[in-house]
């Protein structure tokens, strides 16, 4: 029987991960996007007590696209879902999908000591990495 070897968010992640101010506006989250090219930022804890928030393409289409809102006039904080669950960067990587999953989300953040230190994806565990 072959062992596989446990892997944990950290090994997984995505360790460059843009955020934003909770008071940008929704046109400053859309260019920040373009210029990473991610489908999402975090948006920054107001302070050490406060949660991580999550703004998406998908936000900026449903809030701001369809019913015309002018994109300079919508602040971040208007648009975000938080607070979101993040994921601790030693947890197995077995359990951050299935929570994911089970919370019907794509993404969460990954968390050392308090601090933001990376990204899990749905999509980049499945496109790449050799998970399989």
């Amino acid at each position: 029987m072959i062992e596989k070897k446990l892997v944990r968010a950290r090994d997984v992640m995505r360790k460059q991960v843009p955020t934003i101010d909770g008071m940008a506006t929704a046109r400053d989250a859309a260019n920040m996007m373009k210029e990473h090219q991610v489908s999402s930022l975090i948006v920054n804890k107001r302070d050490e007590n406060d949660a991580y928030g999550l703004i998406s393409i998908q936000d900026l289409i449903t809030e701001v696209m369809i019913p015309a809102r002018e994109a300079d006039m919508v602040n971040v904080y208007e648009l975000m879902t938080k607070p979101i669950i993040s994921v601790s960067a030693d947890m197995d990587i077995r359990y951050v999908i299935r929570l994911l999953h089970r919370v019907n989300m794509r993404r969460a953040p990954v968390e050392e000591n308090g601090h933001l230190v990376g990204m899990v994806t749905l999509t980049s565990l499945v496109l790449d990495h050799d998970l399989f």
